[in-house]
């Protein structure tokens, strides 16, 4: 789909996340001026109703389900 819009899957990612309403915000990161560039063209990237459609049968509500890390790592996150 990244190739049908001609852009890169992140910015495909972030112009998804965008449609989801206007109390979810993304908040990417970046390690270079590039990718920056890259995060701030997604807002220009148009998707359709069926563009949508497609994007959450392919990341359906639930599918990232589980602990942030390993158990291990999770005994150590906000303590």
């Amino acid at each position: 789909m990244a190739r049908e819009k001609k852009c890169t899957t992140a910015q495909l990612a972030l112009a998804w996340v965008l449609t989801q309403g206007k109390d979810i915000v993304p908040i990417p990161g970046t390690k270079k001026q590039t990718y920056l560039e890259q995060n701030i063209r997604a807002a220009e990237i148009s998707l359709s109703a069926s563009d949508i459609t497609r994007l959450n049968d392919a990341a359906p509500l639930g599918v990232a389900a589980g602990a942030r890390y390993p158990e291990a790592g999770m005994r150590v996150v906000n303590r």
